[in-house]
């Protein structure tokens, strides 16, 4: 699994500013004066004339690690080109990170700690829906800012979360749609990682495929999160003959999964497969060997050609190595100190709740993604893409949605 190396994010965000400053990005705004901070500090936060302190809380150690590591990278290069600009409201981020080492409790247990004790203006951070539904009562009783970065099952909105990833009807209902059209595929065999998200996904995605698609759901399976024994799922798999295996396999159990695929005779020439829990961090550790011809139903891809990403992966890949790579999660994890940074500056203050009132409605032109819009609900407008896996890991894009609005409460879903 990949571990942060601190001399490495030093050095490379050193590399970052210059060549930030190069490339004349370090515009007005770092030389701005600073508003005082009684002005724009009133609830008690880790704010001074100087500085602002925000939390980052992934995993990274555990069987998530080797998802959430990414979210890391990404969420501190973002932090180190903020404060190579001079920073938010003329103050540089000071980053406390704590790690949830994959475990739900741990979650709940380190945000308590970085809004109670820290004080810290945002957090950056959860992964898993089991670790967000942790943190979330500790975030709305401390009145913390929470930025989630993954895709997850909807169902849910607060005014503690600004949920970067996309929700169901963005990312499941889309991309059912078009492999039943694509493909013409009616049998779907249903397969996720033993916890809320994979559950209430295939819940809705079983709604949709025999309510909206017409189409059949052969067999439904749950695997334990970190477990790598999937013989017995595969022969159910071998016996049914779907049109499409649907997966939300989750972390480290991705590699055996599709290992042990292969090694069944499963691969893409001889069976269908969309996967909406697999991108480009998880396909380092899977090997592009075995997932080759697979497909994954995500918002973005590192292979994504517009200029936006392409500056976004050189930094990315000057700060983390020219070997890293950048799944969605990541990119959506990028965006957070972004956003939070425009609703500070909309809202004239580091206090929760005017920052929190001040971000619906931006629209942000500069994400790797493309265009993105936040709306009311807390989530952002964006859209789906369909990659093809290739076996050096990365993906071509097949398909590209419209702009999809958010509707984490879609009716006839819930």
């Amino acid at each position: 699994m990949k571990k942060l190396n601190r001399g490495r994010w030093v050095e490379g965000a050193a590399t970052v500013t210059r060549s930030l400053l190069a490339a004349g990005v370090l515009i007005g705004s770092a030389l701005a004066s600073a508003p005082p901070t009684a002005q724009v500090n009133t609830t008690g936060l880790a704010v001074t004339d100087s500085s602002v302190k925000v939390g980052i809380l992934h995993s990274a150690t555990g069987t998530m690690a080797i998802s959430e590591t990414g979210s890391i990278q990404a969420e501190k290069l973002a932090i180190a080109q903020i404060n190579a600009m001079g920073g938010v409201l003329g103050r540089k981020i000071e980053v406390i990170q704590e790690d949830g080492a994959s475990d739900w409790p741990t979650f709940a247990e380190k945000s308590k700690k970085l809004l109670v004790n820290d004080k810290v203006a945002a957090v950056f951070g959860c992964w898993t829906s089991a670790s967000r539904k942790a943190a979330l009562p500790v975030f709305e009783k401390e009145n913390g800012l929470l930025f989630y970065p993954t895709f997850y099952e909807g169902l849910e909105q607060s005014k503690n979360v600004f949920y970067t990833g996309q929700e169901a009807t963005q990312q499941i209902l889309a991309g059912l749609d078009w492999i039943a059209k694509e493909k013409g595929a009616k049998s779907f065999y249903l397969i996720g990682s033993d916890y809320i998200w994979p559950r209430t996904s295939m819940k809705i995605a079983r709604k949709h495929i025999e309510q909206k698609l017409g189409g059949k759901v052969v067999g439904e399976e749950y695997i334990a999160l970190g477990d790598t024994q999937f013989g017995s799922v595969i022969n159910k798999i071998k016996l049914k003959k779907p049109d499409v295996i649907y997966a939300a396999v989750v972390g480290g159990s991705n590699v055996a999964w599709f290992k042990q695929l292969n090694a069944a005779g499963l691969n893409s020439g001889k069976q269908t497969m969309l996967t909406i829990s697999v991108t480009e961090d998880e396909v380092l550790g899977i090997g592009g060997e075995n997932l080759a011809g697979f497909y994954s139903a995500m918002k973005y891809f590192q292979s994504l050609k517009n200029p936006n990403n392409e500056q976004f992966v050189a930094e990315f890949k000057k700060m983390w190595g020219p070997n890293s790579v950048i799944g969605d999660v990541t990119q959506a994890a990028y965006l957070g100190p972004w956003l939070w940074k425009a609703a500070v500056e909309r809202a004239g203050s580091f206090d929760v709740d005017k920052a929190a009132a001040a971000l619906p409605g931006y629209e942000m032109t500069t994400a790797p993604e493309g265009y993105v819009k936040v709306e009311s609900n807390h989530h952002l407008s964006s859209k789906l893409r369909i990659g093809q896996w290739r076996a050096d890991g990365q993906a071509d894009v097949v398909y590209e949605s419209d702009l999809i609005a958010p509707d984490p409460f879609p009716k006839g879903y819930q």
